[in-house]
């Protein structure tokens, strides 16, 4: 289940890409299928071991271009193992809401993008997002949860601060909102309950089967409900940093 839509990233055979906070990897297998050289960047070294098996698989079924490859890299947002304007796409699909640091996430994602870059950014939307914190603690209140909810402006004045250029903006995943209401009300780990097992199961057959009628509802209740609000941010082609003179942070390659 795709957050980023693909057909607004430029992903070119040989296209260097950076999926930060891959998590399982389905944005990372996605874009390395249409060709990218992709690195997959997170600290969670369980993911990670996931992800590379996964891409081997996928190697060798014949499923990458020869020109593709898919690299899991243990890392941290805020610092990452990268020299400057390392990719020419940054995805961060649902990973700043977990990150304090947020602000120095986004200058990081800017200093790895090269100049003329994009960056996909994609957090929780804020009304669907408010509406589980007020469901339940449980949602956001554990180890490695959800530390703020971002709204629009608040996100793209942060990537500006980064340095990029604002382009458009789209939310996702209108359908996935009231399974997360849902789960909030009747106990947010309980994957049992009669509700949300059979909810589930409706979001795992429109997943595989994609009719017309769910993914109708989806267009158009993601302006109101989307889960996801993604954000598409450009690094200037021009260095405004560097013109500046701001001194170059110079991170060693991993």
């Amino acid at each position: 289940m795709l957050t980023v839509d693909f057909r607004r990233l430029p992903i070119q055979s040989g296209t260097r890409l950076l999926d930060l906070g891959c998590g399982a990897g389905r944005h990372a297998f996605e874009a390395a299928r249409r060709g990218a050289r992709v690195v997959a960047l997170d600290t969670d070294r369980g993911e990670l071991a996931q992800v590379t098996a996964i891409a081997a698989a996928m190697a060798e079924a014949g499923e990458l271009p020869s020109a593709a490859s898919i690299a899991a890299v243990a890392g941290d947002a805020t610092a990452m193992p990268f020299p400057d304007g390392a990719f020419d796409i940054v995805i961060a699909a649902e990973v700043l809401e977990h990150i304090r640091g947020d602000q120095q996430a986004m200058d990081e994602v800017s200093r790895v993008l090269r100049p003329g870059g994009l960056a996909a950014v994609t957090v929780p939307a804020w009304l669907p997002e408010r509406v589980c914190w007020l469901l339940s603690d449980d949602y956001h209140n554990v180890p490695g949860g959800h530390l703020r909810i971002f709204t629009r402006p608040e996100l793209q004045t942060k990537l500006r601060r980064a340095g990029l250029d604002i382009g458009g903006h789209h939310h996702a995943h209108a359908l996935h909102s009231p399974y997360w209401w849902l789960k909030c009300a009747v106990g947010v780990h309980d994957d049992g309950h009669p509700l949300a097992s059979a909810y589930h199961k409706l979001l795992v057959w429109d997943i595989v089967r994609k009719p017309a009628v769910t993914r109708f509802a989806d267009r158009a209740l993601n302006p109101l409900i989307g889960k996801s609000l993604v954000v598409y941010a450009t690094k200037p082609a021009i260095d405004r940093g560097r013109r500046a003179g701001r001194p170059e942070k110079v991170h060693a390659a991993a």
